[in-house]
């Protein structure tokens, strides 16, 4: 058995920044335990698996080295990359099927590519002492959906936050993501640590910018967030807030394409 694989840099124009995802094109769903050992394998943050259906929409699917998991924003603009400039060179957008969280939609846009994506909720929570442990300084505000997210007051904080690993599993939350009002044209700044999921730190993270801009949308009183994630490979994302649903435009670059032999 063979498949396609292909590794994009999202969120980023420029090779070796950004967020990996493996993309593998598969005409019929490999089993469950194969899906997983190829993210292993890996050992990115994601490998996303994608079919084309009949009627010309895909499914997509998403493995960390760990698990399957519901929505990942990166490894979509990267599977989004690499069906519209390798599969369906002349789609204006693309319709994902997703097991958990309904349809996505990309589309080409003068920016990169837009995905259309469900907004998290910003249900408030307690800023616990076990926050300030963690992060060495006490957050201004707390917030919890499928991750958590805590506020601090300057983008220093953001940038020198050193969190063990241990002390962010006593948080909760599959990420537990940090922000700031940004500067240099950026709204927002952000990191973002998964060690739930067996990361440290997710290097560009879509998906909780599912929660971020919709946060600094109410906070600035704008529905157009520019935002920049402070990780080593750094990466910037384009979200527009537009009542449940948040878009978040990217670009992306493609490092290889390659056959797994898997006999």
């Amino acid at each position: 058995m063979t498949m396609i694989q292909y590794i994009v840099d999202a969120f980023t124009d420029r090779l070796f920044c950004g967020n990996q995802a493996a993309v593998c094109v598969v005409e019929k769903w490999p089993s469950d335990s194969l899906m997983l050992s190829i993210a292993k394998e890996n050992n990115f943050s994601e490998t996303a698996y994608t079919k084309r259906n009949s009627d010309g929409t895909y499914d997509l699917r998403w493995f960390t080295p760990a698990a399957e998991i519901d929505f990942c924003g990166h490894a979509t603009l990267a599977t989004s990359f690499v069906i519209l400039n390798y599969y369906e060179q002349q789609a204006e957008q693309i319709v994902f099927h997703t097991r958990f969280k309904g349809d996505f939609i990309s589309a080409r846009t003068s920016e990169g590519i837009s995905l259309d994506f469900p907004k998290f909720n910003l249900n408030e929570t307690d800023v616990t002492d076990q926050m300030e442990k963690t992060f060495g300084v006490r957050p201004l505000e707390a917030y919890m959906d499928r991750d958590v997210l805590c506020v601090f007051d300057d983008e220093k904080t953001i940038r020198d936050i050193n969190p063990s690993r241990e002390d962010l599993l006593k948080i909760g939350g599959l990420c537990v993501g940090v922000t700031a009002k940004g500067s240099g044209g950026y709204d927002c700044i952000s990191r973002v640590f998964a060690p739930d999921i067996g990361l440290y730190e997710d290097p560009v993270t879509g998906s909780t910018h599912c929660m971020i801009a919709p946060y600094w949308s109410e906070k600035l009183g704008k529905n157009e967030i520019h935002a920049f994630q402070a990780s080593e490979r750094t990466g910037e994302l384009l979200c527009t807030v537009k009542g449940d649903r948040v878009i978040i435009c990217g670009k992306a670059v493609l490092f290889a394409r390659s056959e797994l032999n898997l006999d």
